[in-house]
């Protein structure tokens, strides 16, 4: 097996995409989905991982320090990059696999596909009614709590659907390079919202010292803010040449690392221990609008990336192999109508309308996510080693790899059984203090 950096795939210049991928050859078809650029894919993931969890960091850096915030950031970014390689070289060696369904079938039979495939689907809707959340946080503080922050949800709810619609990644990636610029230009302007706002300057601590539910909350708020990978192979089925997606994961794990650290470090540096979670509610009134209106553009399109996802899965599963897929039948419009409409209609009321959906959704990142973006990846190696390079032997040839990728599981086992711990006890907590809201409240 081949060290992160190499290319062990040989290159296939003349075939757009793998040969034997979802998408086949798509020459005389209507709908082509094998469009994208290794650049459009960097922007998508950008658009759909560095979002609403960023502005979670600066609270994160308070509760633990900001020397063990840097730390924890850079090696999950690390780490990261890592799985996302090995699950970038799993899908070249495996042109078939459209989504973590079907990654799970080829790993664990009929019941991974079911399981990791349903996975995918909740928390893809999941993630879009965090997004919604932030988007009404934003329009709720642009209004100055004006109006009905319920209706503020559907409105976005509308937006989300609108923007998911189209049946190609092709079709929705222009739209996310200006949420991509939204976000970080967010950013920007939320540090210097923070310098202009700043409440105690240079009053910040090295390391804290914490029980484990709040440090752990404290590290799995960064860990969730890298948790995008389970998108990646729908993105890569749809890329004209899918050998380029490292260089689209090096972009993303890159700006991601770097503007994750520069963001909450100087958050926390002009705010101090009392920096809230979003931070931007930390600004003064003229900032925070500035700033969430400036990020108001990537919450809707990142939700309508989800929501897409959650949507096209169970279409390739429903239609795959038929020509529905490519060309505009009844059949293949109305499937797809519906499931948007499903998916979004679903977020919605899950944000709204359930009191614990914020547990909810660091629940389903515990079970899920930490699966898809670190602890699978160990399997995904484990499997390809054994299956393409000669058995168990191919484990002892290569014994640093063999231990990394086995503690890779381990971490992912780790973070799932420590999120969903954390998660709990704060959500009992919470009830015993009487803080959940009530269903649909404005």
């Amino acid at each position: 097996m081949v060290k992160p950096g190499q290319d062990n795939i040989d290159e296939i210049a003349e075939v757009v995409g793998l040969p034997g991928d979802v998408f086949g050859i798509e020459e005389d078809h209507d709908i082509k989905y094998k469009t994208l650029s290794w650049k459009m894919v960097a922007m998508l993931m950008i658009t759909e991982i560095v979002s609403n969890g960023m502005l979670s960091l600066p609270s994160s850096f308070a509760a633990v320090g900001i020397v063990p915030g840097v730390a924890v950031v850079f090696f999950l970014g690390a780490f990261g990059t890592y799985t996302a390689w090995a699950l970038i070289q799993f899908k070249l060696r495996h042109p078939e696999v459209h989504n973590m369904g079907d990654a799970g079938y080829i790993l664990f039979g009929p019941l991974g596909r079911e399981i990791l495939g349903g996975g995918t689907i909740l928390f893809a809707i999941c993630a879009t009614g965090s997004q919604l959340l932030a988007g009404q946080l934003a329009l709720s503080t642009l209004s100055n709590n004006s109006v009905c922050a319920l209706g503020f949800t559907g409105i976005l709810s509308l937006i989300t659907t609108i923007f998911s619609f189209p049946r190609t990644l092709g079709n929705i990636s222009w739209i996310s390079v200006v949420a991509a610029a939204s976000i970080i230009l967010a950013g920007i302007l939320g540090m210097a919202g923070a310098g202009a706002s700043s409440i105690a300057p240079g009053n910040i601590a090295i390391a804290v010292t914490s029980n484990f539910t709040d440090a752990f909350i404290s590290i799995t708020n960064p860990v969730f803010a890298f948790a995008g990978h389970f998108m990646f192979f729908i993105l890569i089925s749809e890329m004209r040449r899918p050998q380029d997606a490292m260089k689209a994961a090096w972009v993303l794990q890159i700006v991601a690392t770097g503007f994750y650290i520069i963001f909450a470090s100087v958050t926390y540096w002009y705010i101090g221990a009392e920096v809230q979670s979003p931070s931007l509610l930390s600004l003064s009134p003229l900032w925070a609008k500035i700033s969430f209106g400036v990020a108001l553009p990537n919450f809707l399109i990142a939700g309508s990336l989800y929501s897409h996802t959650a949507a096209k899965l169970v279409f390739i599963r429903v239609f795959r192999n038929s020509h529905h897929v490519h060309s505009h039948t009844f059949s293949g419009w109305s499937l797809w109508t519906l499931l948007i409409l499903i998916a979004n209609v679903a977020a919605f009321v899950f944000a709204a309308g359930i009191p614990i959906f914020n547990y909810l959704v660091g629940i389903t990142a515990s079970l899920f996510a930490a699966w898809y973006t670190y602890g699978l990846a160990g399997a995904f190696w484990l499997h390809d080693a054994y299956h393409f390079e000669g058995g168990y032997s191919a484990w002892s040839k290569q014994p640093f790899m063999f231990v990394i990728n086995v503690l890779t599981i381990l971490a992912g086992g780790f973070i799932c059984v420590g999120g969903l711990y954390a998660t709990i006890a704060s959500l009992i907590a919470a009830s015993d203090a009487g803080e959940l809201a009530t269903p649909f409240q404005c």
